[in-house]
């Protein structure tokens, strides 16, 4: 049949998620930092994310669709959050979801601690961006431009005692598992972001341990394989301290 629908223009959605939020059958997810129309039945066509969308990515359209099926929002909205969303990579089947802390934010950097503050204060964070999850940063990401990029597993902070100084201050982080998610897939994002993010360094980081070993490889092949020059550096962890440095291309 043919009936009133929503379209997203991908070109104009900046990730920001509010029209996931605004969609209350669960038509909308953010998928690779880019809002996405799930399930043609999920989307009753009266378009209340509209308004919310800060970009004018979405719009009504009529084209072929099947109808909607309230039935089948009720079926999944009571299966749990995120049960309307199909997963969008193989892994841990990262992809934003339905939810809104998935949208990208550039984080103040916070003052440095001063002689008034609390003994018991934690010193500042230097993270700079949100999110950081490498499943969740789409190449187009505003705080990739020209950055500093670090290429993280996930198990490496827990580490490194003074990761925040030595690693975030001033720099640009993705991060994830190698042994839960696609690899080739890490690749494909890993080169589509410095193709368009153009990094003035690369550093990875990652475990000793062998199941991690292929961060490394995604990311510096996705570096060699640009047609950009920049210097890359792989960082090799110790589970029990200790950083091996090989500089892969200065």
């Amino acid at each position: 049949m043919k009936r009133k629908i929503i379209e997203i223009d991908e070109a104009k959605c900046d990730g920001c998620g509010q029209c996931v939020d605004a969609c209350h059958e669960g038509a909308l997810a953010l998928i690779d930092g880019k809002a996405r129309l799930v399930k043609d039945i999920f989307c009753d066509g009266l378009g209340a994310c509209i308004g919310e969308c800060p970009t004018g990515a979405l719009k009504i359209i009529e084209r072929e669709a099947p109808a909607f099926d309230a039935s089948a929002v009720e079926a999944a909205q009571r299966s749990g959050p995120g049960a309307a969303h199909p997963p969008a990579h193989h892994g841990h089947g990262h992809g934003g979801g339905g939810c809104p802390g998935a949208a990208l934010r550039s984080l103040e950097q916070a003052p440095g601690p001063s002689e008034s503050d609390s003994p018991d204060q934690p010193p500042p964070s230097a993270l700079g961006h949100w999110p950081v999850q490498l499943m969740l940063v789409p190449p187009h990401a505003p705080f990739l431009k020209g950055a500093d990029l670090v290429v993280c597993a996930d198990c490496v902070p827990f580490t490194v005692p003074d990761f925040h100084a030595r690693y975030l201050q001033g720099r640009a982080v993705v991060v994830g598992c190698p042994k839960l998610d696609d690899l080739e897939h890490y690749f494909q994002k890993l080169a589509a972001m410095i193709r368009e993010a153009r990094p003035r360094r690369l550093t990875v980081l990652r475990m000793e341990v062998p199941c991690c070993r292929g961060i490394s490889q995604a990311a510096i092949q996705a570096a060699l394989a640009s047609t950009e020059s920049f210097p890359v550096e792989e960082h090799v962890i110790g589970v029990r301290g200790g950083i091996e440095r090989n500089v892969v291309r200065s």
